[in-house]
Parts: structure tokens; C-alpha cells; sequence
């Protein structure tokens, strides 16, 4: 993806230093990610630190973010999460941090401090206006009382960001909010899902926040909330485009040792339709994707629009681009563990998290009507 016009020189050098490193540093890792998530995601977070990726996460920028996470997912889709999830820890800092929150926290993430991003709840997915995690004001600071569900992190955070109710008769009058992963009256149920990942539930029994903590103003988390998710967004399908190339590296290969009726697999015209169909759908998500986080980069006011474009046509181009290649490998595609049996359930998630595929029909409609 980093030959596409939209990337420049330094976006070339890094994606030369993440070659090697997803080689040598991600990949044998990868096969334990199963039995061993919880360790080889704190792992990940300490190598991907320590090769001083991390600092592109906490930086906010995004056509780096996006080269990065295209050649984790290749090999490990709980390493591309471990990296996102610093970047989504990171980028409400950035927008509405102060200058001494920035200068507290930014330099700690991008040295590994675990990090996440609590906005969903039991009944508040894609509508945020639906949540229920009350933040009082309580002296000079503030106590948070309520649940978040499906947070990435969950049980491991160091630090995180957390969305709450100022305003019991608002519905958009939410305030963002610094926690720390072992604040007093904070607690964590593990979620088991079907691709490995550390998440789970959070519980806030009363969890005392500084008013120092505080996330810019109050009453202003929702917007750091999607602003959060309309800059970051793009990377997902980037991560997507990264599944969906070790596909169909992993069913060319197939195609070429597997031998049927005679002669390998590849030399079927049948086969040789849905390759093409495969490398035509992903070269022209990376397109968009490259697009979306160029806009990103570059302050484009229609970017959004690309976004839900790139995060839409991405995630759901990548779940047939591997579904195609479970089909090539047959049974062994359904082998519990084999690459693309991994791969099928690995991208799942993608169409749902930062935005259903829904979600991002409407924003691109929205975008069209309102541009008229």
C-alpha cells in the first residue's frame, strides 16, 4: 500500500523498518495469540514500543497509523489491535488534552502504558447518546458510577480514556475523562469473543476522577468522542486491506502446490476468477484507504465522507476476500487455527466496531444530502 501516490518518502522508510519487524518480532509470536492472549498482547505493546512504533500512534497521524496497521494485521490481528488501541487512547489527548496532560501521558503510551477507549455500552452502540455512566461532580474532582461493555483493554489498562453523563436531562451532554486502569472502586469482567482480544466489562463503583483529569470542557465529550473516531477510523480499513493481502497471498500459494485432476489448482479458470476478483477488490480498497488517511493528513473538509467510505467498502470487501479464500483452501480452510480459518474470524469484528457498516451507509448518505 505505501507505492500509492498518497503516501510520501518517510511513509516509504517506515514501511521498509516494518518489514523486518513483522517478520522477526510479530510473527512468532502470532501462533500463541490463542493461548496466550493476555501476555502476547502486553508483548506486542513492549515490542511495538520499544521499535518506537508506538509514537506514530501518539501522534496522531494517520497515513503512518494506517501503514502500520496493514502490516501487522498481515501477521497478527491482536498485534493491529494492540497498536490501535494506543492510537484511540492517545487521540482524545491530543484533541482536547491540555498542554500538561499532553506532556503527562503522550510520552508514557508511546512507551507501552496500555490504553484504551471506553465508550460503548450495554445499551449505547452505535447511538453514544443512549449511555448511562454518570459522572457527579464531587468536591473538586468528579465520581463516575456505571458500566462500559465491550472495551478493548479491559483488565490490562494502565490509563483511558472514559465518556460519561454530566447532565441527566441531555442527552448529548457527555464529558471525557482520564482514568487510571487501577483507580479505587473500578473493577473488569472478562468478554470472550471469537477472535483472541483482551475485552471485556468495566464497572464504576463510585471511581473518583480529578478535575485535572478532565478531557476539555464539560459537556464537550461527545464531540471529542467522534472526533476521535472520524480521524482514526480510516486505519480500520487499512488493518482490513492487511487481513484481506495475507489471503490472498495464502490462497496463491495454495493454488499453486494443490493439485486436482491432475494439474494445480491455479490452472483452473474457476480459481483464476475469483483470484482476480480478490486482487481487484483489495487494490481498490487500499485506494480508498490511502485516500481517506491522506485527507486525514492533509485537513480536507470532506474527509469524513472518504472515511465512511474507506471503513465501509474496506471491512466488507476484506470479509469476501477471505471468505473466497476459505473456499480455495477447502477443508483445511476450516481447520481450526490454519491461516485463513484465523483470517475468517479475525476481520469480523471490523464491520462492526468504530461504526457499523450501517452506520457508515448513513454518514456517506448524510455527507451527499448535505453537500447539495
Amino acid at each position: 500500500m505505501h507505492t500509492l501516490p498518497f503516501f510520501e518518502e518517510s511513509h516509504r522508510s517506515l514501511a521498509a523498518t516494518l518489514e523486518p519487524f513483522a517478520v522477526q518480532e510479530i510473527a512468532p509470536l502470532a501462533p500463541q495469540d490463542e493461548s496466550a492472549t493476555v501476555d502476547n498482547a502486553r508483548e506486542y505493546v513492549l515490542r511495538l514500543a520499544n521499535a518506537r512504533l508506538l509514537a506514530h500512534a501518539t501522534s496522531g497521524a494517520i497515513r503512518a497509523c494506517a501503514l502500520i496497521r496493514h502490516r501487522l494485521a498481515r501477521e497478527s490481528a491482536l498485534a493491529d489491535c494492540m497498536f490501535a488501541m494506543q492510537g484511540l487512547g492517545a487521540i482524545p489527548i491530543l484533541l482536547a488534552g491540555t498542554e500538561a496532560q499532553k506532556a503527562q501521558w503522550l510520552p508514557r503510551i508511546a512507551d507501552g502504558e496500555i490504553t484504551g477507549f471506553a465508550l460503548t455500552e450495554e445499551e449505547a452502540g452505535s447511538d453514544p447518546s443512549g449511555m448511562q455512566l454518570a459522572a457527579v461532580q464531587a468536591g473538586a474532582g468528579w465520581r463516575l458510577t456505571g458500566e462500559k461493555t465491550f472495551i478493548s483493554n479491559a483488565g490490562i489498562l494502565d490509563v483511558f480514556s472514559v465518556f460519561a453523563r454530566t447532565a441527566p436531562g441531555d442527552r448529548d451532554a457527555f464529558t471525557a475523562f482520564l482514568v487510571g486502569g487501577k483507580a479505587k472502586g473500578l473493577s473488569s469482567r472478562a468478554i470472550e469473543v471469537m477472535s483472541p482480544h483482551p475485552i471485556g466489562r468495566l464497572t464504576f463503583d463510585g471511581v473518583e476522577v480529578s478535575d485535572a483529569d478532565r478531557l476539555g470542557p464539560v459537556g464537550g465529550g461527545l464531540k471529542v468522542a467522534l472526533g476521535t473516531l472520524d480521524r482514526f477510523r480510516a486505519t480500520v480499513g487499512a488493518a482490513a486491506c492487511g487481513m484481506a493481502r495475507r489471503a490472498l497471498d495464502e490462497s496463491l500459494g495454495r493454488t499453486r502446490s494443490r493439485v486436482q485432476f491432475g494439474k494445480p489448482l491455479e490452472a483452473f479458470q474457476a480459481i483464476q476468477f475469483l483470484l482476480a476478483d480478490m486482487a481487484t477488490e483489495l487494490a481498490a480498497a487500499e485506494l480508498l484507504v490511502a485516500r481517506a488517511a491522506w485527507e486525514i493528513d492533509s485537513g480536507a473538509p470532506d474527509a469524513k465522507m472518504t472515511v465512511a467510505m474507506s471503513k465501509r467498502f474496506a471491512t466488507d470487501h476484506a470479509h469476501a476476500i477471505i471468505d473466497r479464500a476459505v473456499q480455495i483452501h477447502g477443508g483445511s480452510g476450516v481447520v481450526r487455527g490454519a491461516m485463513v480459518e484465523r483470517l475468517y474470524r479475525d476481520v469480523r469484528a471490523l464491520r462492526i466496531y468504530e461504526g457499523t457498516s450501517e452506520i457508515q451507509r448513513l454518514v456517506i448518505a448524510r455527507e451527499l444530502t448535505r453537500r447539495r
